[in-house]
C-alpha cells in the first residue's frame, strides 16, 4: 500500500530554480535541475530563456521540448575553457551528439569550438549539414556499416575502430579503391568498473564497445604493418552517468600505459580520447562533480602520467553528451485525467509518455517535475505522473509532490536533454513531439512536430490490399 500522504519538502516548485550566484560561470549546469535561466514570472508562471512555458505550449502545443541556449552554451563553454586552461598541451571537447542529434544542437555545439562525435551514418550527415568541420568529426560503432565507413572516409572524418572486422575491412577499403590514407583511432576496453546502470557501463571488460586489452600488442603490429592506415589516437569510455571520480582518474592512467606501448611499435599516438560519462542532477540528492572538477582532474592525470612516462603531451580529448545538453533542456506536457485509487495511488495522466522519454520504463530513471502554471502553489499531494500509451509500465514519475492540479495545468519534467528527443519514437502513432530553442524572450523552432501524413510517408500499401468496395 502507498501512502497518499506528501512527505515534507519544501512548499511549492520554486525550489527546483537554479542556485543564484553573482557569476554564471560558476554555476555548472549539470548540477542544476532547471535550466541557468528558469524563473517564476509575476504571474507565478515558469519562465525559461525569457519565454513563458504556458505560452509556448498555447503557440506551439504539447509534449514540447524546450530548450535553453544559455544553459547549452554555458556548458559548452566550461569543457572548452577548464581543458584549455588546466591543459598544457592542446586540447579537442567533442559533444556526444548521441545524446541529442539535430541540425540546431550540432550548430550551437560547432560555435563553441567543439567537435562531433557520431554514431552512425545519420548522425554525421546531420553534422555535416549543420557545417561541423570534417576534422573535428570522429565515427564510433561496434558494427559500422560498408556505407558507413565509405562516407566515412569520403567525408575525411576520423573513424575509431571498434573491432578487427572493421580494422580489416578498412584495410581491404584502402587497397581496393583510391581513397587515400584514412585516419583512425582504436577503441579499447579498460576494464575498468562504474556503479551506474548495467545497460549504460560500457568500459568494463564483458563489453560489446572496443579491442580487449589482451589484444593489445597483436592490434599494434597490425596496424603498424598497414600503411593505408593512419593511426592517430585511442579511445576508451568506460559509462554514462558517473558520480565517482577516481575511475576517470584510473582511465586516464591505463590510456597513457596504452599510449607508451603503442609507441614500441613505431606507432606515433598524437590523441588520446578519455571519453565522457559525466552524470548530471536528475533528483535533488544526486551529486555529480562539477564541469570544471571533472575536467581538471583529467588534465591533471594525463599530465603526470605522461611525465612520469617521459612520454610528449597528446592532443587530449573528451566526449561530454549528458552534460552538455540535459539540464538545457526540459519537456512540457498538457495535465489531462485524474485516477484516485483510494489508499493505493493516484495517477495524473499527461499527453505523452514513454514515445518521447523512454528513460523510465528502459532504464528506471527518474525524473522531478513541477507545474508550470503553478510554480508556488503548496505541494499537497502525492501522485504518479502517467503517460497516455497503452502500456501499464507508461509512468513517468512514481510518487511526485504536487500541489492540487486540474486538467489544461502545463507540467514541466526536468533535465530531458539526453536521450530523450534522440530516443523517441512513434509507439502507439504518437507523432513526435516538436523542439523550441529559447534565449532572450524569442523562440525558435528546431524541430518541427511530426504530423499523422509523417507517420504513414514511408507507409506502402499494395495495390492487392487496397479497399475496391
Amino acid at each position: 500500500m502507498v501512502s497518499t500522504h506528501p512527505i515534507a519538502v519544501q512548499p511549492s516548485g520554486s525550489q527546483y530554480l537554479p542556485q543564484q550566484r553573482s557569476n554564471d560561470a560558476e554555476i555548472s549546469p549539470n548540477q542544476q535541475l532547471l535550466p541557468l535561466t528558469a524563473r517564476v514570472n509575476q504571474h507565478d508562471f515558469l519562465e525559461i530563456g525569457g519565454c513563458d512555458v504556458q505560452t509556448l505550449v498555447q503557440q506551439f502545443g504539447s509534449p514540447l521540448y524546450i530548450v535553453d541556449e544559455k544553459t547549452l552554451r554555458t556548458a559548452c563553454r566550461q569543457y572548452r575553457d577548464t581543458f584549455k586552461e588546466y591543459y598544457q598541451g592542446e586540447s579537442q571537447v567533442l559533444y556526444a551528439s548521441k545524446a541529442w542529434n539535430c541540425l540546431a544542437i550540432c550548430a550551437i555545439a560547432a560555435s563553441e569550438g567543439l567537435g562531433i562525435d557520431v554514431v552512425s551514418g545519420g548522425e554525421l550527415y546531420t553534422a555535416l549539414t549543420a557545417g561541423v568541420s570534417p576534422d573535428k568529426l570522429y565515427l564510433h560503432g561496434n558494427n559500422k556499416s560498408l556505407e558507413e565507413l565509405l562516407f566515412a572516409i569520403e567525408s575525411a572524418c576520423t573513424i575509431v575502430v571498434d573491432n578487427w572486422h572493421e580494422l580489416r575491412t578498412l584495410v581491404s577499403i584502402a587497397e581496393n579503391s583510391a581513397l587515400g590514407t584514412i585516419r583512425i583511432m582504436l577503441r579499447l576496453t579498460p576494464g575498468i568498473e562504474c556503479h551506474t546502470h548495467e545497460y549504460i557501463r560500457t568500459g568494463h571488460l564483458d563489453s560489446k564497445f572496443g579491442f580487449d586489452p589482451n589484444d593489445l600488442a597483436e592490434v599494434f603490429a597490425f596496424v603498424s604493418q598497414q600503411p593505408s592506415l593512419n593511426c592517430v589516437g585511442l579511445h576508451a569510455h568506460i559509462g554514462s552517468q558517473i558520480f565517482e571520480r577516481q575511475p576517470h582518474r584510473d582511465l586516464a592512467n591505463v590510456m597513457v600505459q596504452w599510449l607508451r606501448d603503442a609507441a614500441k611499435y613505431g606507432i606515433e599516438v598524437t590523441e588520446l580520447n578519455v571519453g565522457g560519462g559525466l552524470g548530471i542532477t536528475y533528483i535533488e540528492s544526486d551529486d555529480p562533480p562539477s564541469i570544471e572538477e571533472w575536467s581538471k582532474a583529467i588534465c591533471e592525470v594525463v599530465q603526470t602520467a605522461c611525465t612520469s612516462e617521459n612520454l610528449p603531451l597528446p592532443k587530449l580529448l573528451c566526449e561530454p553528451g549528458r552534460s552538455l545538453i540535459a539540464t538545457s533542456c526540459v519537456t512540457a506536457y498538457t495535465i489531462g485525467s485524474t485516477k484516485e485509487i483510494p489508499e493505493i495511488r493516484t495517477y495524473l495522466t499527461i499527453d505523452g509518455g514513454m514515445s518521447d522519454n523512454p528513460r523510465p520504463i528502459t532504464y528506471q530513471s527518474v525524473y522531478r517535475a513541477v507545474v508550470a502554471n503553478k510554480m508556488s502553489a503548496p505541494l499537497t499531494e502525492t501522485v504518479t505522473i502517467a503517460g497516455k500509451h497503452c502500456e501499464s509500465g507508461d509512468i513517468l514519475i512514481k510518487n511526485a509532490q504536487m500541489p492540487k492540479t486540474e486538467p489544461g495545468d502545463v507540467l514541466v519534467v526536468m533535465a530531458t536533454g539526453a536521450y530523450n528527443y534522440s530516443m523517441a519514437s512513434n509507439y502507439n502513432r504518437l507523432p513526435r513531439p516538436a523542439a523550441v530553442l529559447v534565449a532572450n524572450g524569442e523562440a525558435n523552432l528546431i524541430l518541427q512536430r511530426e504530423t499523422y501524413q509523417d507517420l504513414i510517408r514511408q507507409d506502402c500499401l499494395p495495390e492487392r490490399l487496397k479497399y475496391k468496395g
